[in-house]
């Protein structure tokens, strides 16, 4: 199975460091060999020595630079080659480390075969005197091992590349969920929206509709009659107009589904008595001046419902203040401000994380804006601020 990593190509300071690291390593035992080899036959091997053997390092180096483009070709010369070359014995161990993070067992055992066979025929370059014992070793028992470590190395590098890889995916893919499940979650809210001010719509339109029918077919009205049905039908106009530009753009979801009347500003007291019950501390203070319409005090009734829940579900046995405020012409407030918790919570209450979204998006729709987030206290505070158009004048 390919479980090899597809990685960027490494800048400049990442190839210098790791080359480095490779050289480094060769040095000392490039310098060992000198001093290990005998007085009467050294200046038989130095040439090659001084030479050869760093002309090969320096080739093995150079060749690791193309070891992500080419990496079997690449490892399989490197390994054979540095088996000529003391100083290149660093290369040799980045080649097999690099070869193994691909965790191919095919290509790793056939690098590792080369470079242990190709050990087993360099001894001669340097005639250091060993007995038969010890040659045996050097020629395969010490190639194996360090090629051993390498490769273990190699594989746990890239078993950990193929880890990061798989939580970065997951994350993006988490992510990608979360950002689906909150278009999602809008999108409801906004279908919920058109359903709710379905009914008040459609039923302003057919008032509309019917005292224009009333005034085109009646000749026998009287002028303040006649005046009555036009300022009637002039407010009433007004009124689906504001209606209708909060739905417009938002798709019905289940047109033929009937929805039940939906509850105001004039329920906001019910809805925070009913909190009491769930052993919230909370009060309810009011001072609005004149009726909103029924979207916006739609609107405001879902506002102090999402603030109360989120008390109830964070902070259990908390104060809860909820305030309304605003008159028409001028913008309506509400508030909700808790304390902190006054009692622990002893099961983890079930949250979907959509429902402070889902309001915001209602708020906007509104015209609005909404603001959450912690108080000073310790507490929590959301505040609404709602456009109220003038009301149009009284018939």
């Amino acid at each position: 199975m390919n479980t090899d990593v597809v990685l960027p190509r490494p800048g400049w300071w990442q190839q210098t460091w790791r080359l480095g690291a490779a050289a480094a390593v060769g040095v000392p035992v490039w310098l060992s060999t000198g001093v290990l080899l005998p007085d009467g036959r050294a200046a038989e091997a130095g040439t090659w020595y001084a030479t050869g053997d760093p002309l090969v390092a320096l080739g093995c180096l150079t060749l690791l630079l193309w070891r992500r483009r080419f990496p079997l070709a690449v490892a399989m010369t490197v390994a054979i080659a540095s088996t000529a070359s003391t100083l290149a014995t660093g290369a040799a161990l980045l080649a097999l480390t690099s070869i193994a993070t691909r965790r191919r067992p095919v290509e790793i055992g056939a690098v590792v075969l080369a470079y242990v066979v190709a050990s087993s025929f360099s001894v001669g370059l340097y005639p250091v005197e060993e007995g038969d014992g010890a040659t045996w070793l050097e020629r395969a028992v010490i190639p194996a091992l360090t090629a051993g470590i390498a490769v273990a190395v190699g594989t746990a590098i890239g078993a950990r590349r193929v880890e990061l890889r798989s939580l970065r995916e997951r994350a993006e893919s988490a992510e990608r969920e979360q950002v689906a499940r909150a278009a999602q979650a809008r999108a409801l809210e906004r279908n919920r929206i058109a359903r709710e001010m379905h009914d008040v719509l459609a039923h302003r339109i057919s008032l509309v509709a019917m005292q224009a029918g009333v005034l085109g077919h009646r000749s026998d009205l009287t002028a303040e009659e006649s005046g009555t049905l036009v300022r009637g039908i002039a407010d009433g106009s007004q009124q689906a107009l504001e209606e209708l530009r909060d739905v417009l753009g938002v798709l019905r979801a289940d047109p033929d589904r009937p929805e039940p009347p939906q509850p105001s500003l004039d329920r906001v007291p019910e809805l925070v008595d009913d909190a009491r019950t769930s052993g919230l501390d909370a009060t309810f203070t009011g001072t609005v001046t004149g009726t909103p319409s029924d979207a916006l005090g739609r609107t405001c009734y879902r506002v102090v419902q999402e603030g109360l829940t989120n008390a109830a579900k964070h902070a259990p046995g908390a104060d809860v203040r909820v305030t309304v405020a605003g008159s028409p012409g001028g913008e309506l407030r509400v508030t909700v401000r808790n304390s902190r918790a006054g009692a622990a919570r002893t099961v983890r209450p079930p949250s979907s994380g959509f429902g402070l979204p889902g309001l915001g998006e209602r708020v906007t729709l509104a015209g609005g804006t909404l603001d959450h987030g912690p108080a000073p206290d310790g507490g929590y505070v959301l505040t609404a601020r709602l456009p109220w158009p003038p009301q149009p004048q009284e018939r």
